[in-house]
This record gives C-alpha cells, structure tokens and sequence, in this order.
C-alpha cells in the first residue's frame, strides 16, 4: 500500500510550476526593460505594455490561478477522504504533466489549438477527479 500523503506530491510540483513561471516573469521582464521594450508610460495598467514574450508568461500564470486551484482542491478532498489509491494518483500526476505542457506552449509558441487540447486534457482529469470525489462520498471511503 503507498502512502495516501503521497497525493501531495502532484499538487506541490504543480506549485514549483507556478513560481517557474513567476522567475520565468521576472527574468523576460527584466530582459525587456534593459532592451527598451516596455512602454513606461502604459506599464502600471496596462499588459500591453510588455512585449509579447512577457504577455505570455503573464497569461500563463493567470491560468495558474484557474484549474490548478480547482486540482488542489480535489487533492485535500481525496486526502481527506482517504481516497488516494494508485489510479486517483496517476491522474493527479497525469493532470500536472498536462500543466507543465501547457506551460511550454503557453509561453512558447502559444498555438492555441495545441494549448486548447491540453487544457482540454487536464479539465476532463479534473472532472474525473471530481467524479471520483463525488462516488466516494456516495459509496463511502475505500470504493475505489
């Protein structure tokens, strides 16, 4: 048997992916001061001040703040209900590959029908997170 703690390691690596994102920020945006990109004038209010290559980090972590939030809530709820077999934990690390690929395409190439399918991807884990949240309350702890 494995430990139930376990489910948190998804759910803390889908944390270091977000504060990735919040250095990755930090080092674009700091690149596009010193080359003279950033508007200084519209910077404090306005996103499109920064040039593309920041916009799109900005956007990613926004996204961070979405469905991640709704996955690190399911992972307490499963905790909690001590339902964290193999199967919930495979999806948990399942959803935060799904994350990290979103992530690289985000902030790359940004192709938004590869960026949708992944998305796509990690919000059916999340419903079958959920799902699976919803059974075990019904049929009690250990159904799965």
């Amino acid at each position: 048997m494995i430990s139930r703690n376990l489910i948190f390691l998804p759910l803390l690596t889908e944390m270091l992916l977000t504060l990735y994102a919040f250095a990755l920020l930090s080092v674009r945006k700091s690149r596009a001061r010193k080359a003279g990109l950033v508007n200084l004038d519209r910077v404090s209010l306005h996103d499109d001040a920064w040039p593309e290559d920041v916009q799109k980090v900005s956007n990613n972590i926004r996204n961070q703040f979405q469905l991640p939030i709704l996955f690190g809530l399911l992972m307490l709820v499963l905790w909690a209900m001590q339902e964290t077999s193999v199967f919930v934990q495979a999806l948990a690390w399942t959803f935060v590959a799904s994350r990290v690929l979103h992530f690289f395409v985000h902030t790359g190439s940004n192709y938004v029908p590869v960026r949708r399918r992944i998305f796509t991807f990690g919000f059916l884990i999340v419903l079958v997170l959920l799902g699976i949240s919803f059974w075990t309350i019904l049929r009690g702890p250990g159904s799965l």
